[in-house]
């Protein structure tokens, strides 16, 4: 299994998505996320899901939480529409469990903790790779439900323009464009996109407390956003190659506040990063990462600015993937990080570094694959943390592969956790997992299948102290899970299917002992179904997620909810092709936040083209 070391090596500094070939020979993804290293989605001994390009656009998908909706172990909830805060729970962690990466700079708001999906865009994307499990022990903080790396448009081959167009319900337009093009050693991508909503009430609230968002405010709450986005690259000898990525996205969304709260906030995601990749031998690769993320936020009320954040993060890492061998690779690296913030609130302490030295082992003895990796983390605000990963893989000769793997992780409390002006609690220790997993996979005449049962134990879980007045290490959970996924195609028709069974248990001392974590349904499934008649493609998904509830008590519950979308298509040439969605096509009524809606039913019309 590891034999394909040498060539991932290669493959590893393009972040290429040429693995994808349309043609009749099915050919494995190649993902990078998992262990920082090029390997096929089947060898690698973690639970990965990678979204691609031809994803996004057959299942025309308008943002990037739609176009990660109903991936196996994800839960993701939003206050109101488009624009509107967007949180992901991956594998029944918290929100702020899940590290983002776009193009391998870490991203996300240093405040918060979190990353604003909804605001960045979709037409910039190339391709998702989604890993569950915990991955601390080679990214540091924030990994413990796994990680979420977002690859832009790389370019390349011939002069290849493109055009986006469409329109929809809730008088929705948006516009996107781009250029691609490339030679022998060079590649280039550009792009930018516009959007425009009005959107809908976001929040049934009402002027009373635990009313949603205690205010009355039933107008439509809109949104607009537009994003350029760039990335270059050169090869200048067989083995020196550089590449080069921005991407900036404005957004300007209303939504149900208050005087003090606001409702309105225009943001800007920032993200600008550089690679040199390095290949003294056939045997070693030497890889340099330097990147800075911006998040940016300004909120009014009527009009009237009340405040500002803003939070950098640089970035900077070296890393070596030497080869032992075919079957052996070995990578040792270091990662700097340093956080600022800045804005209108006085932070006690704002800024801080983070230094990590990790390693991994990648090893293949005959039917048996092994992933051995270390972390430590040296963090000036909390200390020290060494975290670690172990998994283990066996191959039988019919295809069925079973994997089994141990981690731990952790999570550094937030700036907002630690300094907020008259709420943080800068005594605060990182949050901390240990998971165990176990998988089995094969093929069974044209499908392909999986199953994985997971287990995670979380510690020290930051939550609200009454007796502080402000978060405090003092909630603790046990998560149990069981994914289940299968691929297959019957009569010209591809079939896509997973579920996911959840247990969020909240294991802390006091009332809340047993009780289901937040915002987390318990059951979800996907069905997708597509079929191509010609120049005519046809498509749909079903989703379903159960009961969840939106408060630590239990006393507020979520219903679950059925979601059917439809989807066809057009080709009027190779190059050009008109779209048509139906989403919530029997207008179900659902809430995945408590007294915020979510849309009913509504249709959006597309023409693309790109030669």
């Amino acid at each position: 299994m590891r034999q394909t070391l040498l060539v991932g090596i290669l493959l590893l500094p393009t972040f290429s998505a040429q693995a994808y070939v349309d043609d009749d020979t099915e050919v494995d993804p190649v993902v990078v996320t998992a262990t920082r290293t090029a390997e096929t989605a089947e060898e690698t001994l973690a639970s990965v899901t990678v979204v691609t390009r031809e994803d996004i656009e057959r299942r025309q998908a308008r943002s990037v939480p739609d176009a990660l909706r109903g991936i196996p172990g994800l839960a993701i909830t939003n206050n109101g529409g488009a624009g509107k805060t967007t949180s992901f729970f991956l594998r029944g962690t918290e929100s702020d469990h899940v590290l983002v990466l776009i193009d391998g700079v870490k991203v996300g708001s240093a405040t918060l903790g979190t990353t604003a999906f909804q605001n960045l865009p979709i037409g910039a994307v190339e391709r998702i790779e989604v890993v569950r499990g915990p991955r601390s022990s080679l990214y540091g903080s924030e990994a413990i439900g796994g990680v979420i790396q977002i690859f832009t448009r790389k370019g390349g081959g011939d002069l290849r323009p493109r055009f986006t167009v469409g329109a929809g319900t809730h008088g929705t337009t948006n516009v996107s464009g781009g250029l691609s093009a490339g030679g022998e050693r060079g590649w280039i991508d550009v792009g930018a996109s516009y959007e425009d909503t009005n959107g809908f009430n976001s929040c049934d609230g009402q002027v009373s407390p635990g009313a949603g968002c205690y205010v009355d405010q039933p107008d439509d709450d809109g949104f607009r956003s537009k994003s350029t986005s760039a990335r270059m690259g050169y090869r200048f000898t067989d083995w020196i190659e550089a590449d080069l990525h921005w991407l900036r996205s404005d957004g300007e969304v209303e939504y149900d506040g208050s005087a003090t709260a606001g409702d309105e906030s225009k943001d800007r995601q920032q993200v600008l990063g550089g690679r040199i990749r390095l290949t003294p031998t056939g045997a070693w690769t030497s890889t340099i990462t330097a990147g800075r993320a911006w998040d940016e936020s300004r909120v009014y009320y009527d009009g009237s600015f009340l405040s500002a954040i803003e939070t950098e993060r640089d970035s900077l890492s070296w890393q070596n993937d030497i080869a032992l061998g075919i079957s052996h690779l070995v990578t040792l690296g270091v990662d700097y990080q340093r956080d600022q913030v800045d804005g209108t609130l006085a932070y006690d302490e704002d800024e801080r570094d983070n230094t990590g030295v990790f390693g991994q082992y990648l090893g293949g003895f005959g039917a048996h694959d092994v992933q051995l990796s270390l972390r430590y983390d040296d963090n000036e605000q909390f200390g020290d943390y060494t975290t670690g990963t172990a998994a283990w893989g066996y191959s039988f000769a019919n295809g069925l592969r079973l994997t089994a793997s141990y981690g731990t992780a952790f999570k550094a409390p937030s700036f907002n956790e630690l300094y907020y002006p008259g709420y943080g609690n800068p005594g605060l220790d990182p949050e901390e997992s240990q998971s165990v997993e176990l998988g089995v996979a094969g093929r069974l005449a044209a499908a392909r299948w999986s199953l994985n049962l997971y287990q995670t134990d979380i510690d020290d879980l930051i939550a609200y102290d009454a007796t502080l007045w402000g978060p405090n290490n003092i909630d603790s959970a046990r998560i149990r899970g069981l994914e289940a996924v299968v691929a297959t195609e019957v009569r010209d028709w591809a079939i896509e299917a997973n579920l996911t069974l959840l247990d969020p248990e909240n294991r802390s001392d006091g009332a809340n002992d047993g009780n289901r974590l937040a915002r987390r349904p318990e059951q979800t499934f996907e069905l997708d179904l597509d079929r191509s008649f010609g120049p005519i493609g046809v498509g749909g998904t079903l989703f379903v997620a159960g009961r969840s509830f939106d408060d630590a008590a239990n006393a507020v519950r979520l219903d679950g909810y059925t979601l059917v979308d439809l989807r066809a298509e057009y080709a009027f040439s190779p190059t050009l092709r008109v779209q048509g969605r139906v989403e919530n096509l029997f207008d179900e009524d659902y809430e995945t936040a408590d007294w915020y809606n979510q849309p009913g039913r509504v249709f959006y019309l597309t023409l693309r083209y790109e030669l």
